[in-house]
């Protein structure tokens, strides 16, 4: 698929003129994924250099975590913010692997996320998919793989009850009641004894990636898991930005 999509895109870049995914400006040939400008002045975490850091203390009590990072910080009113409900909401998909590469590639610098076996986005009910048209942590998770050199496991895990957006839910106890027991596995052998990474787009209370990690947890012998989703809102883990 990631040839495919590569194929596309470079059709793609020859009829319209690329632009910036952050800034809409003009993307100069040879910056593949942003301009120069939003490269610099990105709000990246760097929380993938450091093994203990503040989003994977934030699991604490919750759900084991070998290795949890975030992208970027997920800030009101930025342009990253709106570029992320972009490539979720109106059919970008394309941002969201271009990232999920940068990302990726960030991972594989670190050298802490060599061991990882395989990765399972944060899967969509057929229902909300159908309607939107793809998954987009489908794409962020491909775009992570290739830098890794790991497969995506889209199969094993499957959210087989249809709830309503986290967005739609003020409270903390509404959030995690939202989530509560929405995930199955299939294929269980497939998973037993690897590490397995979470990717999501955005976590805020992390309801969601948890409902999902404690599901494998509880049903997959030897598993371990880490998380990487790539924004985060600074407040979440009580940083002072």
């Amino acid at each position: 698929m990631s040839m495919l999509s590569d194929m596309w895109h470079d059709l793609r870049r020859l009829i319209l003129p690329p632009v910036c995914p952050i800034c809409s400006g003009a993307l100069p040939r040879g910056e593949a994924v942003v301009c120069s400008l939003c490269e610099a002045t990105a709000p990246l975490t760097h929380l993938w250099l450091e093994e203990e850091n503040p989003l994977r203390d934030s699991f604490g009590g919750l759900m084991p975590v070998c290795k949890a990072s975030a992208f970027v910080w997920y800030v009101e009113g930025s342009p990253w913010r709106r570029a992320i409900h972009r490539f979720k909401y109106g059919n970008m998909w394309r941002t969201a692997y271009d990232l999920g590469r940068w990302y990726g590639a960030c991972l594989k610098q670190s050298g802490l996320y060599d061991d990882v076996d395989v990765i399972i986005p944060v899967p969509l009910h057929w229902w909300r998919r159908l309607t939107r048209g793809y998954n987009q942590s489908e794409y962020l998770a491909d775009g992570i793989a290739r830098e890794l050199g790991v497969e995506v496991d889209r199969r094993s895990a499957i959210r087989y009850r249809y709830n309503k957006s986290q967005v739609s839910q003020q409270h903390h106890s509404e959030r995690w009641d939202n989530v509560e027991g929405i995930f199955r596995l299939r294929r269980t052998e497939h998973l037993r004894g690897k590490h397995i990474l979470l990717v999501d787009d955005v976590l805020t209370t992390g309801a969601t990636i948890i409902s999902l990690g404690t599901t494998i947890l509880r049903e997959v012998e030897g598993a371990r898991l880490s998380v990487a989703v790539l924004a985060t809102p600074r407040h979440t883990l009580h940083i002072e930005g």
